[in-house]
């Protein structure tokens, strides 16, 4: 089977293929010799979490502040400082 690939690097994988693998909205993409390879991935609940937080690149301290923070009645929210990579 061919697939297309469009001017913004985007394939349509035929159905049949698709239908194959099993419904899945993510795949891990690897290129090895020379072939590229996708395999589906079912993200759980706990991974799209996991991946929410990496995504805010929130350490330690900022939730042990949050934590602090919650414990204290009236106190302002703490702010989480931009720091530039």
């Amino acid at each position: 089977m061919l697939a297309k690939m469009t001017a913004k690097n985007q394939l349509t994988l035929p159905k049949s293929v698709t239908a194959a693998v099993g419904p899945a909205e993510y795949f891990d993409v690897e290129a090895r010799n020379g072939q590229i390879i996708l395999t589906p991935v079912r993200i759980q609940r706990g991974d799209a979490v996991r991946a929410k937080l990496a995504e805010l690149d929130l350490q330690e301290q900022d939730i042990a502040d949050a934590v602090a923070w919650a414990h204290q009645p009236s106190s302002p929210a703490p702010v989480k400082s931009r720091r530039k990579k």
